[in-house]
């Protein structure tokens, strides 16, 4: 007997954390257990090489803005032919995808929320809570990857707490691990490499809701703030996006050129983060965010905003400090905080990478997906694989 197909419907394959959590939900998932295809409503990068499994198809949709009809009819036809037990949409973009899966006699059909859009960072947009409400009837589950998300979905959306099961997103802790002792390593390629330096530094998409001119602008004010301290200060945001431009334009008015370093996207993450002295998420909004999980078990303190389940992540005075958004001069004094004290860095730097590994493994992801869709087919009557087997890890 063949393992059950998921179909994984998505907005694009390109470098996120929504799509990093699947990669590594896909690649540590046992063939035995479940097959995979990913559905990309609009199309993937070269992103998708980091799926390792040769059988997992990835197709491509290309939707066309103002043509919903046509995507319905796509998104229809490839369920009956792929014929998959479960349906796995996930955010905004997944939604259109649930009355397809009915009408095409997808058994079980679930749908996950991993973060706020840039148009509802505090989930209050009476479109986005429309829609969710209107797809209620053709989701049989909910996947929430923080409690602030199942709060959302139990008293805006009108979801019954039964229907949804809460799972944090996990991180690789044997990839993404502190360097000896938690002192900084030289970056390839990096101009900030010196032990005379102290290195903040973010890694994300550059987005509006990423919020990294916040950022800029708190980076500037700690150093206006510490005249002695703004000499070894520097700021690293590592990522590409949109609001690259806007970040740029804020560098120059700062004058803080020769201290930032922009690098565009990195394929060496976790080597890029064991060169940070300060892992900083300036976000407006937030899900469950995968580089906060990466700094931490990079063994990195963390600032980051007081949004979405940024709580739920850092321990604030233990292995971070969560700061208002949006607010260069609090970000700016918390920064301080670090720069000022060594011992404190260190402190909160070893137990940011003990609660990555105790709280937020891998194993422990993939093992409650696994146990999420083998519970949704027993009680569809549908048999999974006999031969099933323990999520595996990347060595």
């Amino acid at each position: 007997m063949r393992p059950p197909l998921i179909a994984h419907v998505i907005h694009h394959l390109v470098v996120g954390g929504l799509e990093n959590g699947l990669v590594n939900l896909v690649n540590c998932m046992p063939e035995s257990r479940y097959r995979h295809a990913i559905v990309c409503v609009k199309d993937y990068s070269d992103f998708r090489n980091r799926i390792r499994r040769p059988d997992v198809e990835v197709i491509a949709l290309h939707r066309e803005d103002g043509r919903p009809f046509k995507l319905y009819r796509q998104l229809y036809l490839v369920f009956k032919a792929l014929k998959p037990a479960i349906v796995h949409s996930r955010n905004m973009t997944g939604l259109d995808s649930l009355l397809p899966a009915t009408l095409a006699g997808v058994p079980i059909r679930v749908h996950g929320e991993h973060g706020r859009d840039m148009n509802d960072p505090d989930g209050s947009n009476r479109k986005y809570l429309w829609l969710r409400r209107l797809h209620r009837p053709f989701v049989q589950h909910y996947v929430t990857v923080s409690s602030d998300l199942e709060r959302y979905l139990v008293q805006r959306v009108g979801i019954a707490a039964r229907r949804i099961t809460q799972i944090y997103n996990g991180v690789d802790a044997k990839r993404f691990a502190p360097a000896p002792d938690y002192q900084r390593l030289a970056i390839p390629g990096g101009p900030f490499n010196g032990e005379e330096f102290f290195v903040i530094g973010t890694v994300g998409r550059l987005q509006a809701i990423k919020d990294q001119v916040t950022l800029v602008r708190a980076f500037a004010r700690a150093r206006a703030l510490d005249p002695r301290a703004a000499g070894r200060m520097r700021l690293a945001i590592v990522g590409d996006g949109a609001e690259r431009a806007a970040i740029e334009r804020t560098v120059q008015e700062t004058a803080l050129g020769e201290f930032v370093w922009m690098p565009g996207a990195r394929e060496d993450v976790a080597q890029v983060l064991r060169g940070f002295d300060l892992f900083v998420l300036p976000s407006r909004g937030e899900g469950i965010s995968n580089t906060i999980l990466e700094a931490m078990a990079s063994g990195l303190p963390v600032v980051a905003t007081r949004v979405g389940g940024n709580p739920e992540l850092v321990a604030e005075g233990s292995t971070g400090l969560l700061v208002r958004p949006g607010d260069p001069d609090v970000i700016a004094k918390a920064i301080l905080e670090y720069v000022r004290d060594p011992a404190h860095r260190l402190a909160h730097a070893a137990a940011a990478r003990r609660r990555a590994e105790e709280c937020y493994s891998l194993e422990a992801m993939v093992a409650a997906y696994g146990a999420l869709y083998d519970r949704l087919l027993a009680r569809a009557g549908r048999a999974t694989s006999p031969h099933a087997q323990p999520p595996r890890l990347a060595s």
